[in-house]
């Protein structure tokens, strides 16, 4: 079969063009730029292209989902940035960042861990690792004296959820001027957190504690199963219903993910949750599917786990709008403290100048 040779343009196939760094004069520049090269360097210039669409459409309501180390990596204030630049409507999280970013906001200093230390040596000495990096576990016991402050406010028989818990946590930072802060740049703007493993963190086993220490004298000797017998007022379905309510009432969605876990899975499962809400109880509620996604994290799909899942995938499962009809998608390939903050950047002085 002979072969017909095509030159690209007669099939509208877009042109690469060398990357010419004299020409770049700023993030914004570089990212554009590199949207015209190939490989990792393109899929970031192009996640810039669909987060500048996703913040100039008005109907759209941006949810961003954290997990990884973020706050011990120092990416905190990126975070911060994209509250106060209005980039963030509803923040879904692990409670590991948000507790270490209170540790950070209150004074809590990490450090960069020396590998001539050994982790038992560490232990001891109070230092918690993360890959390279030192939480204090004083940082931790001055976090839980913080937050206690605030689980003196609530009423003891009345369930309580992560946002609401962290709502109040940010108006004390803003209260006390520690800012800026996660929570207390969220609580100026109105920006709900939600915390779907709550347990799973800081967070949730002081407030296990904290709710112990009112039932129990310290040093009072109890036997295991009294301990462990009358757990906290805590009620995760107000945080599910809560964002359901919001989603459901956004006209579009658009979803920004740094790593994936369950931060990212419990923000997405919304629309088949009111799919299945729907067909079974007979209800006519529109399912609302993400119309805009960014999702930076360095999992390939080939593990079969939700970190690495492509959005084409979540098509599959009714949780996103097929590109075909209008769903606009960036997927980076890349440890998010490389990625994110040129990303934020990039787009922040694009904004000033248009």
């Amino acid at each position: 079969m002979k072969r017909e040779l095509h030159n690209g343009k007669q099939d509208g196939l877009q042109p690469l063009e060398p990357l010419d760094l004299t020409k770049v004069h700023d993030f914004s520049d570089l990212l554009q730029k590199m949207s015209k090269t190939a490989f990792g360097g393109r899929c970031l210039g192009e996640a810039l292209d669909v987060l500048v669409k996703m913040n100039q459409d008005p109907s759209c309501k941006k949810i961003l989902t954290l997990s990884g180390a973020m706050t011990i990596a120092k990416m905190g204030k990126v975070l911060c940035d994209m509250i106060e630049a209005s980039m963030v409507d509803m923040i879904i999280s692990t409670g590991a960042i948000i507790a270490h970013g209170i540790s950070e906001n209150i004074g809590g200093v990490h450090y960069k861990y020396d590998p001539r230390m050994s982790d038992k040596v560490l232990w001891g000495w109070g230092y918690n690792r993360v890959y390279d990096t030192i939480e204090k576990e004083e940082n931790l016991n001055d976090t839980e004296r913080m937050v206690g402050e605030v689980f003196e406010k609530l009423k003891k028989d009345r369930p309580t959820c992560s946002s609401e818990l962290t709502r109040m946590i940010g108006k004390n930072l803003v209260d006390q001027c520690m800012m800026p802060s996660i929570l207390g740049c969220a609580y100026q703007h109105n920006v709900p957190v939600y915390i779907p493993a709550f347990t799973d963190s800081e967070l949730g086993l002081d407030f296990s504690i904290y709710r112990m220490s009112q039932r129990f004298s310290q040093g009072k000797n109890a036997d295991l199963d009294t301990i462990f017998s009358d757990p906290p007022a805590f009620n995760p379905f107000y945080d599910l219903y809560d964002y359901a309510t919001r989603a459901v009432r956004a006209e579009k969605l658009g979803i920004f993910t740094i790593g994936g876990g369950v931060p990212r899975n419990w923000a997405q499962q919304v629309a088949p949750y009111v799919d299945i809400i729907n067909e079974r109880m007979g209800f006519d509620l529109r399912a609302p599917r993400f119309q805009y996604g960014i999702r930076i994290c360095p999992e390939p799909v080939h593990w079969g786990g939700l970190s690495g899942c492509t959005y084409s995938e979540g098509v599959s499962w009714g949780k996103f709008v097929d590109p075909a009809e209008g769903g606009c998608y960036a997927e980076v390939y890349c440890d998010a403290t490389i990625a994110w903050p040129i990303l934020v950047k990039a787009f922040l002085e694009q904004r000033k100048k248009s």
